[in-house]
């Protein structure tokens, strides 16, 4: 067996753009044989994974578990390339089951929960989602997740149109029998959006900036100075009603707040995920790509 030195690794992902696990997997496997490594790579699907991760994932799939205790709750965004793969069987499973080491394992973040071991592939999470881009082939990001434990309370989520948004709660005061009433809080957060559960929570950059621009967008208007300050009072009240959850107007009976239809039950705090939120999606010119195919 010839020696895998760090020399030849690092050799086999410049020729192959496979990443450093694979390439150390592939010689080890081939008892240190290059040829046969690349060719081991190639059958893997691994050789071209590297120049797919370039490419926009702005697709994917929002997915949500919790513990059988109801205690644990995580929400993971998985992002691909189309929505015809986040929608195959094998790329359901693949989040299904990340989500499930996330929640067992408690990584700190992204870069912790790729390090981790993915046991039913006997492999760690990076290589396991590295051969998937392979198999797949589209490339495949682990983008964000959030996990809420709740030492007093109780946790759940809800999942919105078919993935492409989701959201988990903990709340306190409340017994297994109200699982549809955090199921529904849970919902009404995917609806509305709220910033934060209570307006002590809100943060006073943000509440000062939006007074700024109501007050210029009030001098802009020709409002007479001596009145703005009541003008702006009102925009920032209005601002903090729509921005909280408790005093939102409950997306499912918009006569009461949902601090009125908790009542004594405590929402302790949510987490909202919506698909590609943030990512520059890639504008394609289909008669720029039809010129460029021909030559033209």
């Amino acid at each position: 067996m010839a020696e895998i030195t760090a020399s030849l690794v690092k050799e086999l992902r410049e020729k192959t753009g496979a990443g450093m696990v694979n390439c150390k997997k592939a010689l080890t496997e081939t008892n240190g044989d290059f040829d046969k490594a690349i060719d081991y790579l190639r059958k893997k699907g691994l050789d071209d994974a590297a120049k797919k991760s370039s490419r926009i994932a702005a697709d994917g799939l929002i997915t949500v578990c919790k513990s059988a205790d109801s205690k644990t709750a995580v929400i993971l965004e998985v992002n691909s390339e189309t929505d015809f793969v986040a929608k195959t069987d094998d790329f359901i499973t693949l989040c299904n089951d990340i989500a499930d080491i996330i929640l067992t394992k408690n990584p700190a973040d992204v870069d912790a929960l790729n390090k981790l071991p993915f046991e039913k592939y006997n492999s760690t999470v990076e290589t396991v989602v590295s051969e998937k881009v392979g198999t797949i082939g589209e490339n495949i990001i682990l983008r964000r997740f959030s996990r809420l434990e709740s030492a007093n309370g109780i946790v759940e989520g809800y999942i919105h149109m078919g993935g492409k948004m989701g959201a988990i709660v903990e709340m306190e005061n409340v017994t297994i029998a109200d699982v549809q009433i955090i199921k529904d809080i849970a919902l009404h957060v995917c609806a509305m959006n709220p910033l934060c559960v209570s307006p002590d929570e809100l943060d006073q950059a943000l509440l000062k900036h939006e007074e700024e621009i109501y007050t210029a967008k009030a001098k802009e208007s020709g409002k007479p100075d001596n009145i703005i300050p009541k003008i702006v009072e009102g925009q920032i009240k209005k601002f903090t009603e729509e921005s909280c959850l408790l005093s939102q107007n409950f997306v499912k009976n918009p006569d009461i707040t949902i601090k009125a239809f908790l009542g004594d039950k405590k929402v302790v705090r949510f987490t909202r995920l919506m698909l590609g939120d943030g990512i520059e999606r890639r504008k394609e010119d289909f008669a720029e790509e039809v010129k460029k195919q021909a030559g033209l």
